[in-house]
């Protein structure tokens, strides 16, 4: 069963995020705003990734000062496609 999921961030550069997930791998995934070619990178990356691995690997990663970053929102949006 396919989810998508548009989950608004928080306390990040980029303003929104779009993922698609199926039978736990992400099959899509989009960021809005923020630094292009990191959250390209990092959206390319995910495809094709189970879920858990995505969460594992991005939770917790501080942007500079910031407690967040694109990687630890998206991890956060995934951890709702769970839900």
């Amino acid at each position: 069963m396919k989810k998508e999921l548009t989950y608004n961030t928080r306390g990040t550069c980029s303003r929104r995020i779009k993922v698609a997930v199926e039978d736990g791998i992400i099959t899509e995934c989009a960021f809005e705003g923020g630094c292009s070619g990191n959250t390209q990178g990092v959206a390319s990356l995910v495809i094709g990734m189970k879920v858990d691995e995505a969460i594992a690997k991005m939770k917790g990663i501080k942007c500079g000062f910031k407690s967040t970053s694109c990687p630890d929102q998206l991890a956060l949006a995934l951890e709702k496609t769970k839900e």
